[in-house]
């Protein structure tokens, strides 16, 4: 639209405004009117008209972080899972009303618009969705950040069921447009891999390293704006895209060799294709570090595009800006910021490591050894020669480090060396973004003791004035604000809006759990949301959903420490139940499950095949399908789990003790009114420390538990033995009820179970079966649940972004509010 008709439609009332911009986009963007448009071109028109609202402010905030001079935190996320923006935008814009009145006067409706946006699958689980939880808290709290990260062509895998068996489909996001970007191809930037690299002399005598690549890769940066709440701050994301710096050889293509005449465009642009490229595969793990390296290098770059006006200025480089590594991913920062400045500019490498270790800061959010990263030595001498080089350096005064410190000791040398001798040589990313970042902290308080004792133990031995907490927290905006707009009218019509921006201010419904109207409307539109979800899943999935029995959801990433197994269980144990005593009362229950299976995941995938065939079974029985339904909903993404979180009764969080980091899912159920059936884990044991043990289903093995089962010798079989239903539910497993009479199908779970059962479903099923009966008492008491219900909602504020990301600028990134007028 013109700079006259934006200036033309400011100048009226607000809705005859949108209106006219909208109209005004329609034609100016898709080259229709309202009688030709589809309903995607209004989708876009709609987009764009927002879009609008947002540049100005853009431009604002640029100009004031400028001009402030502020120091800016830079986060670096392999991950971004930012869910649909258009609704994110009005939100935050306040012209949700106004958009809904101006479309309803051209016969148009805002959530059939907004529902035809396609999310953007950049991230995976938990690590994406806590990025854009952040940064959305970030521009609402006016802090300058800028989120780096990967411009995925096809990012999450769309997941679909054929014959109860996950299959991935690639998911082609921007097949019809995004609005939300902006590409600069003017900030291109080159990066190199392979080659070798050489010594040479300067004119004063000092040898520096010349790293020659042989291969080039062009980083095209993609810019998508985040609005702040009521906030006039939009910060940026850049996100890079991957080109090669010759697309076509028209040589070799006059040549009849069109395939090899775009050879190099192909080979360079798969680095940014898709998200996680299967790294079972050394084709696949080259990939991967290609990504990693790519993204981190382009990001360096257009950091220091303006490096330091004197050198003097180097040294001060810390105050102006701070490197938050989100998870290990980016680690491959640490030497390549070294190789900038002391290759590039020349800097001596004392100071250059001064500098650099008072940049990066470091989240480590797991406690799996296998997913802290790890490369071939191999790999990446071939990948990034001089990047061995450095890393070689770090780790050897690393180890000098460790030696004066700990004279005689090394075993602990071999422990703590970023490059692993013990098989194949391997570089260990967590242990070098340890050793070149000033921070590090884990995202729960078991999960950041764990790390402390465990993982990094010997590094919190050297360094223990790095180590901090900062539990998780998520964004009220999106998942309760948007997500349950009715429960937030409600919650607004007692305490006022100041919730959205403070959850503290949640603590005021608790002057409401006696009054008995407030519970009925709480009641009403827990029912609503339900019935909602009850009609998404009919038109889904064909599955008849009755919004009276209880939904009992599981939604989360499918890893075997996550325990959907153990729900399963449960499940088989109710069905047996029925089958027993057909007459008996039972809770009327549906069990909803949400997840994704990494494609290489083999055992993740069968469960997911296990889950819905034991929904096959279940959900025709005419014993059990009137009481006990099993909905397995695909593709489970943002988008999908703002349904999903308004409508739960009963929020699972079932993973071994010790295993989960923190979770997010735990504190978005909790805020829209879910009780939670836990484990003492990650952050259920601050949710429960902060709602209540009763309210608050608990079960299972402690982590001092779970490690002293071990240590004595666990076996899973004395439990089968024992337990009568586990025995039983086990052994359907392995008959074949489920699996169409073929017991060969599941054998690898009834073996894993019966094996080294390395999750511990065995010990803890009593405990878990127990409780849930307990679950089923409590709810069939729809009062009490409902005083329950508001106050894990009322107590959950804590559980807020914007308190974890305070957390951040006051402790670690030690970065200020920039006010934009």
């Amino acid at each position: 639209m013109s700079t006259e008709v934006g200036t033309a439609t400011r100048s009226l009332p607000a809705v005859e405004a949108m209106k006219r911009a909208f109209l005004d986009n329609l034609i100016d963007h898709q080259g229709k009117d309202l009688a030709f448009a589809t309903p995607n071109d209004c989708y876009l028109a709609l987009a764009y008209t927002v879009r609008e609202r947002l540049i100005q402010r853009w431009l604002d905030t640029l100009h004031a972080h400028a001009e402030a001079d502020a120091k800016t935190v830079y986060y670096f996320s392999a991950e971004y899972l930012l869910g649909r923006q258009l609704h994110n935008s009005l939100l935050n814009t306040e012209l949700l009303d106004v958009a809904r009145q101006a479309l309803l006067e051209l016969n148009l409706d805002l959530d059939t618009l907004t529902a035809l946006e396609v999310e953007p699958g950049l991230g995976n689980g938990g690590l994406g969705r806590l990025a854009a939880c952040f940064l959305d808290s970030l521009a609402t709290m006016s802090v300058p950040v800028v989120g780096y990260g990967i411009r995925y062509e096809y990012g999450i895998f769309r997941q679909a069921f054929e014959d109860g068996w996950q299959i991935e489909h690639p998911d082609a996001w921007l097949s019809r447009g995004n609005p939300w970007e902006f590409p600069v191809p003017d900030d291109a930037i080159e990066v190199q891999f392979g080659g070798y690299t050489e010594r040479y002399s300067d004119p004063q005598g000092r040898v520096h390293v010349r790293w020659q690549g042989d291969r080039t890769v062009v980083g095209v940066p993609y810019n998508i704006m985040v609005p702040g709440y009521r906030s006039n701050t939009v910060n940026t994301i850049r996100l890079w895209r991957a080109r090669a710096t010759q697309s076509f050889d028209l040589q070799v293509f006059n040549t009849g060799d069109y395939t090899r005449a775009v050879a190099q465009a192909v080979a360079s642009e798969n680095i940014s294709k898709v998200l996680y490229p299967d790294d079972t595969t050394p084709q696949g793990r080259q990939l991967r570090l290609e990504q990693q390296y790519f993204f981190v290098a382009c990001s360096l770059r257009d950091m220091l595009r303006q490096p330091p006006a004197t050198d003097a200025d180097w040294d001060r480089l810390p105050e102006r800006m701070v490197i938050q590594l989100n998870d290990t991913h980016p680690t491959i920062g640490i030497a390549e910021m070294m190789r900038l400045l002391v290759d590039e500019y020349s800097l001596e490498w004392d100071r250059s490591w001064d500098i650099t270790r008072q940049i990066f800061a470091y989240t480590n959010h797991t406690l799996l050894p296998e997913a802290l990263e790890t490369w071939p030595v191999e790999l990446i001498q071939r990948l990034l020669p001089r990047h061995w080089e450095i890393i070689i350096e770090i780790n050897r005064r690393l180890l000098t480090e460790v030696r004066e410190r700990f004279p005689g000791d090394e075993a602990r040398v071999a422990r703590m060396s970023v490059i692993d001798e013990s098989g194949e040589r391997r570089v260990r990313m967590g242990y070098l973004a340890a050793t070149g970042s000033f921070s590090i902290n884990g995202v729960a308080e078991l999960q950041s003791n764990l790390l402390k004792e465990t993982v990094l133990r010997d590094f919190a031995e050297l360094w223990p004035e790095k180590f901090n907490n900062k539990t998780n927290g998520v964004t009220p905006r999106r998942f309760v604000r948007l997500a349950n707009p009715r429960l937030s009218e409600l919650v607004s019509s007692k305490i006022g809006e100041g919730w959205v921006r403070n959850l503290d201010e949640l603590l005021g419904l608790e002057a409401f759990v006696n009054d008995a109207e407030f519970r009925g409307a709480w009641r009403h539109i827990k029912q609503q949301n339900k019935g909602e979800l009850a009609a998404l899943i009919g038109t889904q999935m064909g599955i008849a959903i009755d919004p009276n029995t209880m939904f009992d959801v599981m939604v989360k990433r499918l890893h075997e420490y996550k325990r959907q197994l153990l729900n399963a269980l449960h499940i088989i144990t109710l069905y047996h139940r029925v089958q027993d005593d057909p007459g008996t009362a039972m809770l009327p229950r549906t069990v909803i499950f949400g997840a994704k299976a990494a494609p290489g995941y083999r055992m993740a995938k069968l469960i997911i095949k296990l889950i819905n065939s034991v929904a096959e079974v279940v959900n025709n029985d005419p014993l059990t399908r009137d009481w006990l339904k099993v909905v397995f909903l695909p593709n489970y993404n943002v988008t999908l789990a703002e349904r999903i979180y308004p409508a739960a009764d009963l929020s699972e969080q079932i993973s071994l003790a010790g295993k989960e980091a923190s979770g997010t899912g735990n504190m978005k159920l909790a805020l829209n009114g879910a009780l939670t059936i836990g484990t003492l884990d990650g952050a259920n044991i601050e949710i429960r420390d902060l709602v209540g043990a009763e309210n608050f289903f608990l079960f299972g093995l402690t982590t001092p538990e779970v490690e002293a089962t071990k240590a004595k010798g666990y076996h899973p079989r004395e439990y089968y033995e024992s337990d009568p239903q586990l025995r039983r539910a086990i052994d359907a497993i392995a008959n074949g009820p489920f699996a169409r009479g073929d017991r060969d199908l599941f054998r690898p779970i009834v073996d894993s179970l019966l094996g080294d059962d390395t999750y511990m479903l065995c010990a803890d099923y009593r405990a878990y079966i127990d409780a849930q009966d307990a679950v089923t008492e409590a709810y069939c008491a729809p009062d009490t649940w409902t005083r329950k219900s508001i106050l894990n909602t009322a107590r959950c504020g804590f559980f807020s972004s914007d308190r974890t990301v305070q957390q951040y600028c006051d402790d670690i990134w030690h970065a200020h509010p920039v006010l934009v007028k």
